[in-house]
């Protein structure tokens, strides 16, 4: 979250305002790629639902520990992915009335609340995790080869581009509304499917770290290790079936699963076995309101907020480093307002 409200741009004004190739560099990496290919940034949005995944031994299952029903958990389970999508639609197309053909459904937000739900659902019926890699496995396999023996209509078997895949062509036949590409969504119905091996692969790594006896640097070796593995195994796939946030493909799964898995062991080994915890507060604070923060600039004008504070600033400071302050500034009030729903206890939560 702390790249989504803004941190980013403070590499590519600091890219602009130096020329330097390194820091050009860097803040490429804090784009998307139009098509193939993988950046930095193409990690943030799967890491949600990565992380969603991962929590949810420790409170989906513990809802069944207590007692409850799976109906009941089910139950909560879908009504939360309900809200996010809800939540989603607003992000697109704010609180106005449009016309449906106006209307784009896919959403970052919707897409992360199917996905969990039907992962949850999953564990919620599946004893055994053996079953859940079947499961997982199955809907990269799938996946993979519904786009290799499939292409929209005038286009060779197994077309990849935005316009000959399969995924798309479905989502244009079926989603109603417009698409964020026109001919595409990168949040579209069918590329859903194989997110919800993004959300397994959480569920595995929560229910692992959870139940798991061996020690906490063990544990966070392990998950170094599967992580490398995904990564090696994602490269090699991308040979068939290239690594493509746009579709979510199988071998861009792997990836942002390798990476998603690292970071997680790393961090586990930081602050939960070693203890380090205080240099992470700031992060703490942005990543109890995450929903909230990402929604908020919708109904906040963030730059007029940030310019009104600290124009001044910027004028001190001249061209071309002003355009980096700001970035800075602009990031800073938004933590400020995140640290003040922190201390009165105000969260958006799903």
């Amino acid at each position: 979250m702390f790249w989504i409200m803004g941190a980013e741009e403070i590499f590519n004004t600091l890219a602009k305002a130096t020329g330097s190739p390194f820091w050009g560099m860097i803040a490429n990496q804090f784009t998307h790629p139009a098509w193939n290919g993988f950046h930095f940034y193409d990690s943030i949005f799967p890491l949600f639902l990565f992380i969603a995944g991962a929590a949810t031994p420790y409170s989906v299952g513990r809802e069944l520990e207590k007692g409850k029903t799976k109906g009941q958990v089910l139950a909560r389970v879908i009504k939360r992915a309900i809200i996010l999508v809800l939540l989603g639609l607003v992000v697109n197309n704010g609180l106005v009335l449009r016309p449906i053909s106006d209307i784009r459904f896919g959403s970052v937000l919707g897409r992360i609340g199917l996905a969990y739900m039907f992962a949850n659902m999953i564990y919620i019926y599946t004893k055994k995790q053996s079953t859940q890699i079947i499961w997982f496995c199955s809907f990269l396999i799938g996946y993979w080869l519904l786009l290799k023996f499939n292409s929209a209509p005038g286009h060779p078997m197994g077309d990849l581009t935005m316009e000959g895949n399969f995924a798309s062509y479905i989502d244009r036949s079926i989603l109603p509304g417009k698409l964020y590409l026109g001919i595409h969504d990168p949040e579209g119905l069918v590329s859903t499917i194989p997110a919800i091996s993004t959300g397994l692969l959480g569920i595995m790594t929560g229910t692992f770290l959870k139940t798991s006896t061996m020690s906490g640097g063990a544990k966070a070796g392990r998950l170094v290790i599967a992580g490398v593995i995904s990564i090696g195994l994602a490269l090699l796939w991308n040979l068939d079936f290239p690594i493509n946030k746009n579709l979510w493909s199988s071998s861009f799964v792997l990836t942002v699963g390798g990476y998603s898995l690292i970071a997680l062991g790393l961090f586990y080994y930081i602050i939960d076995v070693k203890g380090y915890k205080k240099w992470a507060f700031f992060f703490k604070v942005i990543g109890m309101n995450s929903i909230l923060i990402y929604m908020s600039g919708h109904f906040i004008e963030w730059d007029y907020t940030t310019n009104g504070f600290f124009h001044w600033l910027g004028q001190l400071i001249g061209d071309p480093f002003n355009a980096v302050a700001l970035a800075i500034c602009y990031v800073g009030i938004k933590w400020a307002f995140l640290y003040f729903m922190y201390k009165k206890n105000v969260f958006l939560r799903v």
